[in-house]
């Protein structure tokens, strides 16, 4: 169980704060949004959890199984939705550091991505599109 804390500051601005960490993040709303989009916002942090979980849960596996994924980076692409405003599509490309992996460590590293707690907690109506680029 996580307990997060969040102050309202006005001028479509919060300040969230992890109470077991003590960090704190900002969030603003979007310039589209009638925002300052001067930090991230709330729907960009939940395309940036999908892609950390991703990551946790593929770094995870990977420490289970004997290897490791550092290195690895991933762009994601939130697409929004007009009638209702909502996130309708994350586009995560992850792209793996130059070393070979199987073919047996990629199918664990997707499927370990696939199956993280956001992906499963986010609504089936909102599209996943993710690909994996390995070095060959």
């Amino acid at each position: 169980m996580a307990t997060i804390e969040t102050i309202y500051q006005g001028e479509l601005r919060t300040i969230a704060t992890h109470v077991y960490s003590g960090n704190q993040l900002i969030t603003d709303a979007p310039l589209d949004n009638q925002g300052k989009a001067e930090a991230f916002s709330p729907t960009d942090l939940l395309s940036a959890s999908l892609g950390s979980c991703m990551f946790t849960i593929m770094g995870i596996a990977a420490r289970e199984h004997g290897f490791n994924i550092d290195g690895s980076t991933c762009s994601i692409t939130k697409i929004m939705a007009a009638a209702p405003r909502r996130v309708c599509e994350i586009q995560i490309n992850f792209n793996f550091p130059d070393q070979i992996y199987t073919e047996k460590q990629r199918d664990i590293l997707e499927r370990s991505a696939r199956n993280c707690p956001v992906a499963k907690s986010l609504h089936p109506d909102l599209v996943q599109n993710i690909s994996f680029n390995f070095k060959e």
